[in-house]
């Protein structure tokens, strides 16, 4: 009876050890599956996000070459506007420099 009772004993635990075996081998295959589809679902959103920024990317481009003719003008409008305040900032105060300029060289100082 003692040997039919270990018998049944090592039979449990190797049922169980079976068991236990797949349990392990169910997590690994599950890990290994989570673990593929998070490769996945970053390589998507690599992908999403390469292509957001190359059409950014073409925006700046076409926006400072592809218009360069627009931004010509739009800079020859500046230069103008800026050589035009100078002139005329240069206009108001000349007469104010010269007088000063006379002042100076007429004066004496001992």
């Amino acid at each position: 009876m003692d040997a039919n009772r270990g018998q049944g004993g090592i039979q449990l635990l190797l049922a169980a050890e079976q068991e236990a075996q797949c349990i392990v081998n169910a997590a690994r295959n599950a890990k290994m599956g989570r673990l593929k589809q998070a490769k996945d679902e970053a390589d998507k959103e690599i992908t999403e996000y390469r292509g957001h920024m190359e059409a950014e990317f073409q925006k700046k481009v076409a926006e400072t070459s592809g218009d360069s003719g627009a931004n010509v003008k739009r800079l020859e409008k500046e230069t103008q506007a800026k050589i035009q305040h100078l002139k005329s900032e240069a206009t108001r105060i000349s007469q104010d420099v010269v007088h000063m300029l006379l002042r100076h060289v007429t004066t004496l100082k001992n």
